[in-house]
């Protein structure tokens, strides 16, 4: 085993930075919400709530992948330069740490905050009211003790499958007067269909009541007559990273691939075991035995904290709170064209292209394009990419409309946009049903690009109206999400996006594009090739720049060329709200890089490219991050902003995000990120910012122009 001094040598000493020590100090940022004194008490329990829905992911999917390295003796080199058992162990341990500071914030920072805001989280019953007392009783031997089973494990019985990231009780008991050695384990789940907290209302305040903390006192029920040794809450969560081997028959089999991998999560290796504190030893010995786990894989959680913060969203949520959540929400604002028969969206965007920035902008004119192709005569055709859809989507009903008015409807489904499968697989059949044409994915690509085309007859001939964007065709987190969408019938863009989808649903490989870039095969090239122009541009003394816009940086390539161009004398300033591998201000690599990360209350996921190009600005948008996945194994697009009025609203865009100086953080040269400080007091918040913003003409190209 490496020493300790070793491993954080080399992590120092690597020219990149480890993805997934980088996403622990994302999740840090999230976490340092919930320290904002600005912020509601309910606002920093939603924060709370999303690092623990953030972590649950990162075992499922990132510790589950390296796992299955471990498990099947595969080798793989972390960028920061261990190899898998010396990674595991580094990354557990700093995850153990997060989970730590997690626990605290809960402890000491919020829960200090709960009775001045009219409610508390109870977890000892006997501190209630007898009037209140009852109240649980009733719900308790009505409502839960009828959904418990018991599964004792024994040599009569086999060790019981409990489920992914659902709360059980690890029971002992024995026979009364019997001995030790006689005890038996049970375990008790706690039903997932229910509440995470009863609510009762005392004296004008909210009471939560945990449910394993109801049942936990009730446990005597379930085991009469017998003598109870210890009750013990836990919670394992399983790997749920799965890879999908490649078919010939898509249609036959893919489906049916996804529903069988689906089931594995359910029953997948144990990544990660949380119990309480005082947890019995023996029985997490036990545990261990079983799930093929060591003390790196067992988080303990303090008596005063909670097992999984994800319930708290029933506290954010509740409408006994409902004026006290101060948010920032899309104020109303009027469309760009009247609402009637005789003006509609489709004379809009004849005359000129929309650029929306959500949700700033209502995602109202791209469903309303939708709504009126379904009904309008003149559409002939619709053409449509899905990664994810709100639940009860608008955009569904529209295609269902569309198909059942004779329409021509193609539908490609991501069937594997992880954790939203079953949705998607549901919305795809029921299009398939009503007579639209669905493509279940490319086989091993996965379809991540976001583009709308549709064809219309009109007086003047046909017109295609497309919409591109960098965010999923989902109205509900088009609310939440930051994100950038184009709509326009420019015919350069029209025949673009005619070509990649006849690459995705047909059999066609298009030379190049004008306005768009595309992956798997052209992407990280073009990229490259854009990045070695500004490097080329300042070594001959010209003027140099790039900005880049992204969710995560990751890929090495691409790394390589900017530390490159760094060294060339290109500035470059990076906006990278999670995952960043490259290593920013170290003097002969990247002096010239800087990098700020953005987190608040809107999730930043527009992604946006800026190339000075010698005074005239190169600007893409699109769905694709600088990932290896982005480049290798997925179907994605950048599109290429050419009107000159967006182009500003672009780089108005940035110099945005470069000024905001209350939700941004910015990067060291050794991984850590620091929050910023007005200099001079003066706060530039762009989520409220960009509300106030109208679009008039704004060029601050010189921004970015080599000094």
């Amino acid at each position: 085993m490496i020493a300790e001094e070793t491993i954080n040598t080399r992590i120092r000493e690597s020219p990149l930075i480890s993805r997934d020590l980088s996403w622990i100090k994302f999740n840090y940022r999230v976490l340092d919400q919930v320290t904002k004194e600005d912020k509601t008490v309910f606002e920093k329990l939603k924060f709370l709530a999303i690092t623990q829905s953030n972590l649950d992911e990162f075992f499922m999917i990132r510790v589950g992948s390296l796992i299955n390295y471990i498990d099947y003796g595969k080798q793989r080199m972390d960028y920061s330069g261990l190899r898998e058992i010396e990674f595991k162990r580094t990354l557990l341990t700093n995850v153990k740490t997060f989970c730590d500071d997690q626990h605290a914030r809960f402890i000491e920072d919020l829960s200090h905050e709960f009775s001045a805001n009219n409610f508390i989280i109870q977890k000892d019953l006997d501190f209630l009211d007898p009037k209140s007392q009852a109240k649980i009783k009733t719900y308790f031997k009505k409502t839960v003790f009828p959904m418990l089973t018991p599964m004792t494990f024994d040599t009569h019985h086999t060790f019981p499958i409990l489920m992914n990231l659902v709360l059980a009780f690890a029971v002992e008991t024995k026979i009364p007067g019997s001995k030790d050695k006689h005890r038996k384990l049970t375990f008790v789940q706690i039903p997932q269909n229910l509440p995470r907290f009863y609510e009762i209302k005392i004296d004008q305040k909210l009471v939560f009541i945990p449910l394993e903390e109801i049942i936990r006192h009730y446990i005597d029920r379930l085991f009469r007559n017998m003598d109870i040794m210890s009750v013990n809450l836990m919670r394992i969560t399983r790997n749920g990273d799965f890879t999908l081997e490649e078919s010939d028959d898509i249609d036959a089999n893919f489906v049916d691939e996804i529903k069988s991998k689906l089931k594995t999560r359910k029953t997948g290796r144990v990544v990660r075991l949380e119990v309480e504190e005082g947890f019995n030893k023996s029985i997490i010995k036990n545990l261990k035995s079983k799930y093929s786990i060591d003390d790196l894989s067992v988080f303990k959680v303090p008596k005063t904290a909670l097992i999984g913060y994800t319930g708290l969203w029933q506290i954010v949520g509740n409408e006994f709170f409902r004026d006290k959540i101060p948010s920032l929400k899309a104020p109303v604002l009027p469309l760009s064209y009247p609402i009637d028969d005789d003006y509609t969206i489709f004379d809009v965007l004849s005359k000129k292209d929309v650029l929306l920035h959500h949700p700033y902008n209502s995602m109202e004119p791209v469903l309303d394009l939708l709504e009126k192709s379904a009904e309008d005569p003149g559409v002939l055709s619709i053409k449509l990419t899905i990664y994810r859809l709100a639940r009860d989507s608008r955009i569904t009903a529209a295609l269902l409309k569309a198909a059942e008015n004779g329409k021509h409807v193609a539908v490609l489904f991501e069937l594997k946009a992880r954790f939203d499968e079953e949705n998607n697989i549901k919305e795809a059949q029921k299009l398939q049903k009503a007579g639209c044409f669905v493509i279940y994915g490319i086989s091993s690509y996965k379809t991540h690009t976001k583009l709308l085309l549709i064809v219309r007859k009109e007086k003047r001939g046909i017109t295609r109206y497309l919409h591109m964007s960098t965010g999923n065709y989902n109205e509900s987190t088009a609310k939440l999400y930051t994100d950038l969408s184009l709509m326009t019938t420019n015919e350069v863009y029209a025949n673009d996006v005619s070509e990649f989808f006849n690459v995705i649903t047909g059999h066609s490989q298009p030379s190049d594009y004008e306005y768009l870039i595309t992956s798997p095969h052209q992407m990280r090239p073009k990229l490259i090739e854009l990045i070695r122009n500004e490097a080329q541009n300042a070594r001959d003394n010209k003027p140099s720049g790039i900005v880049i816009k992204i969710n995560s940086l990751q890929d090495k390539e691409v790394i390589e060329e900017l530390y490159l161009a760094s060294q060339a004398g290109v500035k470059i300033r990076l906006i990278i709200r999670g995952i960043c591998c490259i290593r920013p201000g170290q003097q002969g690599l990247s002096e010239n890089i800087t990098v700020r990360s953005l987190v608040g209350n809107y999730l930043e996921h527009s992604r946006i490219f800026y190339f000075h190009n010698e005074n005239d600005p190169l600007l893409y948008a699109g769905s694709a991050d600088i990932m290896v996945r982005s480049f290798d194994r997925r179907l994605e697009s950048l599109f290429r902003i050419v009107d000159v009025d967006l182009k500003n609203q672009l780089i108005c865009n940035l110099v945005y995000n470069l000024k905001d100086n209350v939700n941004a953080y910015e990067m060291q040269e050794d991984g850590s990120y620091i929050p910023t400080v007005p200099s001079n007091g003066t706060k530039f918040n762009i989520h409220e910012e960009f509300f106030r913003l109208t679009r008039q003409k704004i060029n601050d190209s010189q921004l970015f122009e080599q000094s």
